[in-house]
Order: structure tokens, then C-alpha cells, then sequence
């Protein structure tokens, strides 16, 4: 028997995929606050380790898939690229994040609605591919994955940024109570959503991580699959070429 997917709204018949963008739909107009006042400002320096890693391809195109408001689509604007195309399932976190990019005048970065599962694009589009802190939330996660390599030039790279659960002392028991009991009350009381900050650690705590995750990495075509733990593995960083 099947394990039954972790969801945001455990009474609804909706699937994962409906439920998740519907909790960022009632978070949007919150998550940028509460995304950076919750870790404290250091998943900023996640992402730009991240690129800095993927600088090293030296990629032109980039897809950033579950691109939320843009942030990681931002920081790859420091690789120069000629574009970078980000992708969410939901509207209101794409509502935001254009708003965002015409402000700071990013008008190399396209933000469209895509599933991730099934992506709008040729095979072999992009010469990188980055996604934070979104597959943890796919429905299905070899099939994101599989897309992720189709649309992935040969030689290419991609960048996966995602909780972890932290194993050594202390860092694995004080992130253990900051998730489980700070951050659904901090999240609940400014976002107004009861549900998304609670969603949040069950999904870490279901995701595969570590070498569960490149297994499955590799099993959909990737190769020289690595990983780097970031902030004593409060996150992981897993890149994988084609």
C-alpha cells in the first residue's frame, strides 16, 4: 500500500498539487517577510552558494522552477545569463514576484505559470536548472524530476536546494523545536494561514533526503550526482548533470 502524500490541507479531496498552490496563494502576499525573518536571512546565502556552484558551467539560459516570488531567478542574474525563466503553479506568488522584478527593473527574468510536472518547454532548453525549496512539494517526484532532466541541455546542470534534517548535536534539537513549535505559530500569526507553516516541517520530515534523494536523482538520468550540506544540514544543496 502506498504512503499517503504529506498535504497542506489534510480535510480536502484536493490533490497535493492543488492544495500547494492554493497554501502559497494565501501566503503570498506574506512570504517574502516571513521566508527571510524565519531562517533568519541565511537562505540567502543558500542560494547564492548554489549559484555560485552552477556558475561554473557557465549556464546562459536558466530555468528556475517553483520560482515562488523570483528569488533564486534573481540571485542567477549575477551569471550573467541571456535569460533566466521562472516557473510556479501559483499566480499569487507570480503576481508578486513581477511586481518585484519591475520595481528592481529585472527584465531578463520571465515569470510564467507551469507545472512543474509537466513543463511548457522543448527538450534540451535550458543550460541550468534551479529549484528552492520546491521539491519537496511535488506530487510526484520522480516525474518533476524527469521533466527537470528532459528540458535540461546535455552537459547542463541542476541545482536543488532543500530542507534537511540536521543529525548532530545541538543543531538537531534546537532546529527540532524552532520548526515544530516557533515557526507554525510565527507563520500562522502574520500569514493568517493556519496550515502552511505546519505543512512545512511534516513535508521535511517525509522528504527522502541525502543519498535517498540522489539515488532518485540518478534513477531519472542524472549523473555526477553530489550534495553539500549547508548551515550544519539545516539544508542540502544536490546538483546533478546530464
Amino acid at each position: 500500500m502506498s504512503k499517503k502524500p504529506v498535504t497542506p490541507y489534510k480535510d480536502s479531496d484536493s490533490s497535493k498539487k492543488e492544495q500547494v498552490a492554493e497554501m502559497f496563494d494565501n501566503i503570498s502576499h506574506k512570504y517574502d517577510f516571513l521566508n527571510h525573518f524565519l531562517s533568519m536571512g541565511i537562505d540567502k546565502l543558500w542560494r547564492k552558494k548554489a549559484i555560485k556552484i552552477i556558475g561554473k558551467y557557465n549556464p546562459k539560459t536558466i530555468l528556475d522552477i517553483a520560482t515562488g516570488t523570483g528569488d533564486f531567478a534573481i540571485e542567477a542574474l549575477k551569471l550573467n545569463p541571456e535569460k533566466v525563466v521562472g516557473v510556479d503553479i501559483s499566480n499569487g506568488m507570480l503576481e508578486k514576484g513581477r511586481e518585484k522584478m519591475k520595481k528592481k527593473g529585472y527584465d531578463k527574468v520571465t515569470l510564467q505559470n507551469a507545472d512543474s510536472e509537466d513543463l511548457p518547454f522543448e527538450n534540451n532548453s535550458f543550460d541550468a536548472i534551479t529549484v528552492g525549496f520546491g521539491v519537496r512539494n511535488f506530487e510526484n517526484l520522480e516525474k518533476g524530476l524527469s521533466e527537470m532532466h528532459r528540458v535540461l541541455n546535455s552537459g547542463g546542470v541542476s541545482a536543488v536546494l532543500e530542507f534537511s534534517k540536521p543529525k548532530s548535536f545541538p543543531i538537531k534539537q534546537s532546529y527540532t523545536f524552532y520548526s515544530k513549535y516557533i515557526m507554525p505559530k510565527v507563520g500562522k500569526s502574520i500569514s493568517k494561514d493556519a496550515t502552511a507553516y505546519t505543512y512545512l516541517p511534516e513535508s521535511i520530515e517525509a522528504f527522502p533526503e541525502g543519498n535517498a534523494f540522489l539515488d532518485i536523482y540518478k534513477s531519472v538520468g542524472f549523473k555526477n550526482v553530489s550534495s553539500v550540506k549547508v548551515s550544519g544540514g539545516i539544508a542540502t544543496i544536490y546538483i546533478g548533470e546530464k
